[in-house]
């Protein structure tokens, strides 16, 4: 490890009179530059132009011993030594969006086959099972009573327990149920499947607020427009595929098919979770030193090692009051009213008024849906753009793309209601979906600016009071289909772009994209960073600033607190032997620059009475005249808390 040993000795040429031992503090042979654990299984090292024969880094060297504060990674898993934890080409971070986006293509997949297997039996000229209008509608919004249940719980629990196990968990929970949703239809004339709908929703209720969880640990905040949307484009690139696969499906092998298929699709996605998705970047195997700094560094100390808000520390009258958090509310039920209409009648619209065939259906009404799949995570990267870029305000951001998405969603819905062709209802409807996927970067990441301590609990609420307008529309559109099945769509669409209306409105008066005092963490949790005080940092130790220094040298003492912000503010040339101090860090830095000053006195007696004021400098300089003075302790005896074990 060439770029190690140089450093040592220079340090050990400008601590030549003292002598500290530092030869316990080394990087382990498995740390190459920031390539994660997995090294020790290569058999050899690797050899390259960064510290340790790893990769170089050009903007604060993380992967340097200047900069390294050792990190304890997590033991290999067995399918680990044979398989490394990552995907090719992609960081941890967006493997994991990658991932959760999977996840809910699939889940929200599996919402389409229901509306796909009816349409299946109505086309063969007979009731789907004989079953009543009645229990049509207990059937299509059973699945969202189980899931408005377990929304607020759903916030608790991914903030108790991982919550990336939560959402796997979750997903393939539901999955395995689905398979028995096809023998389920066929008993009690359709009781048992709604009792089967509802646990599917108890399970897949913690999802949305598990997702928060997940990015409270991995997204950086300059980051999390384009991770969330990135995970949350898959809810309706689950509905681009859901519906034509549904179709299909149905149509070519019998209406029980898409309900098989899902099933297997979630179990076989649920290994895949397992195997790359963890719970915060320090329980990552195969995740890079940098990329683990960047994320933790970015989020704050307190990341690595947070304390979960629960049931009692949770300010609840705060959030009453709070007109923000109203805002993402509203904007959470209007969207879902739309959301659900079209994924529950969106086939029977073109069926019913176009005389769609069932494939075609599926096939032409997931257009919409594809073109806004790609609006969402374009969205979000723009909406990132111009925060990171200081163009907007991240409150004007979020009203924006939000109200910009929602209102132009609801002008086209109007279009759609008074088209008489399918050509301009097509095209109407395809234009209204793309837009609202700009509204996705405004409320649905929303509570991650204004209180992402409590981002997972607020995401179970707003996605939890969403949930009733999955409940509500089917009671309030299948009578009005059954009644008149090609003159009713007016009237369903002028409602949905009037919900669309009022829902932009509000969120343009009260969102806001800051962060709310009652979502700061308590003062007791808040961690400090170790590195020496900045009045330590002078060229004489006898002004006022060298007390500090005194205390931080003083033997059998711990460091001072420190913060991370004096840190920054500190000079660039130190004094002190040029050891350039980093947090948690012996080592000089590279371009440390080394100040001469006036020699020592060669009183003996003296020097030793001041340990703690002892000058690394002008020992250095009167080494060989000092050949009496008392040996200084080492790194280790002073600092024992930073040695490697």
């Amino acid at each position: 490890m060439k770029g190690l040993t140089a450093i040592k000795e220079k340090a050990t040429g400008v601590f030549g009179g003292i002598k500290p031992t530092f030869e316990n503090f080394e990087v382990s042979k498995g740390y190459h530059g920031g390539l994660g654990g997995y090294e020790e299984m290569a058999g050899a090292e690797r050899e390259g132009e960064g510290p340790g024969g790893g990769i170089p880094y050009d903007d604060d060297r993380p992967d340097s011993p200047a900069s390294f504060e050792e990190i304890e990674r997590p033991p290999l898993r067995k399918i680990d030594k044979y398989c490394k934890a990552e995907c090719p080409c992609m960081s941890a971070r967006y493997t994991i969006a990658t991932m959760a986006c999977v996840g809910f293509m699939i889940a929200f997949g599996m919402r389409c086959n229901m509306s796909a297997a009816k349409l299946k039996g109505e086309h063969n000229g007979t009731t789907f099972m004989n079953w009543t209008v009645a229990t049509e509608s207990h059937v299509d919004s059973s699945f969202f009573w189980g899931y408005l249940i377990t929304q607020i719980p759903g916030g608790f629990i991914a903030s108790k327990f991982p919550a990336n196990k939560i959402f796997g968990l979750s997903i393939a929970s539901s999955a395995t149920l689905h398979l028995f949703v096809p023998f389920a239809m066929t008993l009690m004339h359709g009781h048992v499947v709604i009792w089967v709908r509802v646990l599917q929703g108890l399970f897949e209720g913690v999802t949305y607020p598990a997702c928060h969880g997940i990015w409270r640990f991995w997204a950086p905040p300059m980051e999390r427009s384009r991770l969330a949307t990135l995970a949350f484009s898959g809810s309706y690139a689950g509905v681009v595929v859901g519906l034509p696969l549904s179709g299909l499906l149905a149509d070519t092998l019998g209406y029980q098919a898409p309900f098989y298929a899902y099933g297997v699709f979630g179990i076989i996605w649920y290994m895949f979770w397992l195997w790359l998705c963890f719970e915060n970047p320090r329980k990552h195997p195969a995740i890079s030193i940098p990329e683990l700094k960047y994320i933790e560094k970015s989020l704050g100390e307190t990341s690595a090692h947070p304390t979960m808000p629960n049931l009692k520390t949770t300010p609840w009258r705060e959030m009453s009051r709070s007109m923000p958090v109203y805002a993402i509310i509203v904007a959470n039920f209007c969207r879902s009213w739309n959301f659900y209409l079209l994924v529950l009648f969106q086939s029977s619209f073109l069926k019913h008024k176009f005389h769609f065939k069932i494939e075609e259906a599926g096939f032409v009404g997931s257009l919409p849906h594809l073109i806004m799949t790609t609006i969402v995570p374009f969205g979000g990267m723009l909406a990132d753009h111009l925060r990171k870029n200081g163009i907007m305000s991240t409150t004007n951001v979020r009203k924006l793309f939000n109200c910009g998405g929602f209102g132009m969603e609801g002008i086209f819905f109007l279009f759609v209601a008074h088209s008489d062709t399918a050509t301009g209802a097509m095209f109407a409807l395809t234009c209204g979906v793309a837009f609202s996927g700009f509204a996705i970067s405004g409320y649905n990441v929303n509570h991650l600016d204004i209180a992402p301590r409590y981002a997972s609990i607020l995401m179970g609420l707003s996605n939890g009071i969403g949930t009733l307008a999955g409940i509500i529309v089917p009671y309030a559109l299948d009578g009005l289909i059954q009644r008149n099945p090609e003159g009713c769509w007016t009237t369903v669409f002028t409602l949905a772009a009037c919900v669309h209306l009022v829902g932009c409105t509000f969120y343009a008066i009260f969102a806001s994209g800051e962060l709310q005092p009652w979502a700061e963490p308590p003062p007791e949790e808040e961690q400090k960073v170790w590195a020496p005080p900045m009045g330590a940092i002078t060229e004489d130790p006898s002004q006022p600033g060298a007390a500090g220094y005194m205390k931080e040298t003083s033997f059998g003492e711990a460091p001072p607190p420190y913060t991370e912000q004096s840190q920054m503010q500190q000079s660039a040339t130190v004094n002190y032997g040029a050891t350039g101090h980093v947090a948690n860090n012996p080592f000089a830095m590279a371009g440390a620059t080394i100040a001469e000053e006036p020699a020592m006195p060669t009183d003996v007696g003296g020097a030793a009475a001041s340990y703690a004021s002892y000058d690394y400098t002008a020992a250095t300089a009167t080494a060989p005249a000092m050949g009496q003075l008392p040996q200084m302790p080492s790194y280790e005896q002073q600092y024992p808390q930073y040695q490697t074990q």
